[in-house]
């Protein structure tokens, strides 16, 4: 068993190595960077750059990357060795201030949205010293922002960062107002919940499909499922154990909080939880957390699906994102107090989100749309894509006392007074989860259930950082110079709570009654990405993140046009990976086995004469008219997908997807999978659901 203190962040170059590594004055000259936002002065970049050097050294680091995190959603990196050449011919090793603080990558084959031209190819990697360096296999990884020669954000870091500086700006105005002048910082954190399949490593490499895509375009639905309800939480099985075992020490040396695993609902499906921490380390780690889980499964035998909805009929996957704020003082702002203030300070706060999320569904929604969410979200296993907010009863009857102006308590008949000296105890957490939820108030903080599970963290967390602190300001701007504070805070409650009821929603969300309701409270219903994609250049919305400084408007014409195009590439590589299966796959082993159950029936008939063989003719005419349909429905199929690419804007063109393409695809799919149980196992022409999901 590994000791695992001793073990834990032993490949990050944390403050406790610095502190330990660097000279006094270097050490407080980054502390003031960290916390003030100074300037780091090239001298004290090179002292950094020489103890960050010779740690990673002694770790076995031979080369040195500037981590980043491109639009592609996942991670990229460039390697360069820390060799410099002697006139003796030899080599020494060197790493500089001016290195570790600035790169130079390509920026030209990275998503821009048509920003950056192959001929304008320099882009620039910027040290973001709040995230750790950390070692990786044989390199030295420096987690930078990446942005254009013009000075655009190139990715998903930068955005982030911002808003966890716009939201810090605003709730310290309002924190300010309720006597907190110690308060200097606040910091959003979040622990992200993984979600994931383990599939056997050789049956994957059998199916095209998980090979291109990583989800199944084909399988009919298996004898048992999820129905038994006897995967969740069971017992794991050893060669999960052994995983799970090494993907925690994995995590662990790289100063991961991996706490919790377990199986999820469906079969081979599995959870990881990490402890909270700061929302940019969190996505760091959670992107480390996705590379890792990948590379460890691949040891074992095994592969890791990440995809949200790899198999049909069975739950997809999701990465619930808990979200708070703390402050730098240790105080939770999701969190009721003890005292009167303290609880007023928290309605306020609360009230913020509740108002955030109601003006801003169409931004949460966008945040977390891609095309293998637009399978899970509203699929009877996920929250619903129309986004609500949850806060459980007691809370709720808290709020509805406040907007009414009715007792809370039918003992005490007490009335919930928002004034900071008055305001009665509010209850913690004694409700019940939501799981039904899109956005759900767990005792302290919010959780997230939308975010999906390959989705890197930082583009939800943006959302959210910048609708609240928008807000804020808002309520900043309001209550700054009144002469009764509580008088006007408690107005200001009552007004917000009133406005925005229609987002609160502690009933079924999977409940088809609920998409009625929600029409008729006017929330929402974006099914499909280009649906929501198409609120997002909104005055309103361009308005928000320019006000908060989270994007430029250029930058946010360049994310719409990413989105969509990526969109409309996964779509393309799925039809033209399905079109192929069945060219090459089912309908040979379709006929394959006709011929076999042909030549069966003729064999029968020459040994026993008059045999009418009447099971053989009905499977025959059976497969046959299947395998017709099947063909005639990848015809159709190829054309939808034909006309779709001929659209030169990518909206047109991620608009005939969503409605033509994929009705289509579900169309050939159906028929594929009602030809796949007719078939014997030896003619099967790829693992089935069966093998995939109870083999491992």
């Amino acid at each position: 068993m590994p000791n695992v203190p001793e073990l834990f962040g032993s490949m990050v170059f944390n403050q406790k190595v610095m502190q330990e590594r660097l000279p006094k004055e270097t050490f407080k000259a980054l502390k003031k960077t960290l916390e003030d936002g100074t300037p780091l002065e090239l001298d004290v970049a090179n002292q950094i750059a020489h103890a960050m050097k010779e740690w990673a050294m002694e770790k076995g680091a031979t080369h040195f990357t500037h981590w980043f995190q491109p639009l592609t959603g996942i991670t990229a990196e460039k390697h360069d060795s820390f060799i410099s050449p002697t006139k003796e011919g030899g080599v020494i090793m060197e790493f500089s201030g001016k290195e570790l603080v600035k790169g130079e990558p390509d920026a030209s084959s990275f998503p821009s949205g048509g920003r950056r031209a192959t001929f304008e190819a320099r882009g620039y990697t910027v040290w973001d010293p709040t995230a750790y360096a950390f070692v990786k296999e044989h390199s030295l990884c420096i987690p930078t922002a990446f942005c254009s020669y013009t000075g655009e954000a190139l990715d998903k870091k930068t955005p982030l960062l911002r808003s966890m500086e716009a939201l810090s700006k605003q709730a310290i105005r309002v924190l300010h107002l309720f006597g907190n002048a110690d308060v200097k910082h606040v910091a959003t954190t979040v622990g992200p919940e993984q979600e994931y399949f383990l599939v056997d490593e050789k049956l994957y490499d059998q199916r095209k499909d998980l090979r291109i895509t990583g989800r199944t375009l084909f399988g009919s639905k298996p004898s048992k499922g999820q129905e038994m309800d006897d995967q969740y939480f069971a017992a794991l099985k050893p060669r999960i154990v052994e995983y799970m075992e090494d993907l925690n020490n994995e995590l662990w040396k790289l100063g991961i909080y991996a706490k919790t695993e377990h199986n999820e609902v469906a079969p081979a499906q599995h959870e990881m939880a990490p402890i909270f921490t700061t929302t940019n380390l969190a996505a760091d780690q959670n992107q480390l957390t996705m590379e890792i889980m990948k590379k460890v499964a691949r040891k074992h035998g095994l592969v890791c699906l990440l995809h949200e909805k790899p198999f049909a009929g069975l739950n997809g996957s999701g990465k619930h994102n808990n979200w708070s704020m703390s402050t730098n003082t240790g105080e939770n702002l999701l969190e009721p107090g003890d005292t009167p203030r303290r609880n007023a300070q928290f309605l306020l706060f609360l009230t913020a989100v509740i108002k955030a999320v109601d003006d801003n569904q169409d931004l949460l929604r966008i945040s977390v749309a891609s095309a293998g969410n637009d399978h899970r979200l509203g699929a009877n296993e996920a929250p619903p894509a129309i986004i609500s907010m949850f806060v459980g009863e007691e809370l709720g009857a808290v709020l509805k006392s406040i907007k009414d102006g009715t007792p809370y308590d039918d003992v005490t008949k007490q009335k919930m007074k928002i004034g900071v000296n008055v305001l009665p105890p509010i209850p913690k957490d004694t409700t019940d989860r939501n799981r039904t939820s899109p956005f759900a108030f767990t005792g302290n903080k919010f959780e997230f259930r939308s975010v999906g599970s390959s989705l890197s963290i930082s583009g939800p967390n943006t959302a959210l950082n910048a609708i609240v602190a928008d807000v804020l300001k808002g309520f900043a701007d309001e209550l700054e110079g009144v002469k009764d504070f509580d008088k006007a805070l408690e107005d200001l409650v009552k007004r917000e709570i009133t406005a925005h009821w229609r987002i609160i929603f502690n009933g079924n969300g999977y409940d088809v009654s609920w998409i009625p309701e929600a029409e008729k409270r006017g929330l929402l219903n974006l099914k499909t990405l280009p649906d929501a994609m198409a609120e997002y250049l909104k005055p309103k919305n361009v308005k928000l993140y320019i006000d908060t400084g989270i994007y430029t408007e250029i930058e946010m014409k360049s994310h719409y046009e990413v989105k969509l195009e990526k969109y409309c590439q996964i779509l393309n590589i799925e039809v033209e990976t399905m079109l192929e299966m069945i060219n090459k796959d089912i309908l040979p082993a379709a006929f394959a086995y006709m011929n076999a159950v042909s030549k069966t029936a003729v064999d029968v008939k020459s040994v026993v004469p008059g045999a009418k063989c009447s099971a053989e003719i009905n499977l025959l005419k059976k497969l046959d008219g299947l395998t017709d349909e099947l063909a005639v429905k990848a015809d159709e199929l190829a054309k939808k997908h034909l006309a779709a690419k001929k659209n030169a804007d990518n909206m047109e063109c991620a608009e005939a997807y969503a409605k033509n393409v994929i009705p289509a695809m579900a169309e050939a799919r159906a028929v594929a999978d009602e030809i796949e149980p007719l078939l014997s196992e030896e003619h099967k022409p790829f693992p089935s659901y069966e093998d995939l999901l109870f083999r491992v």
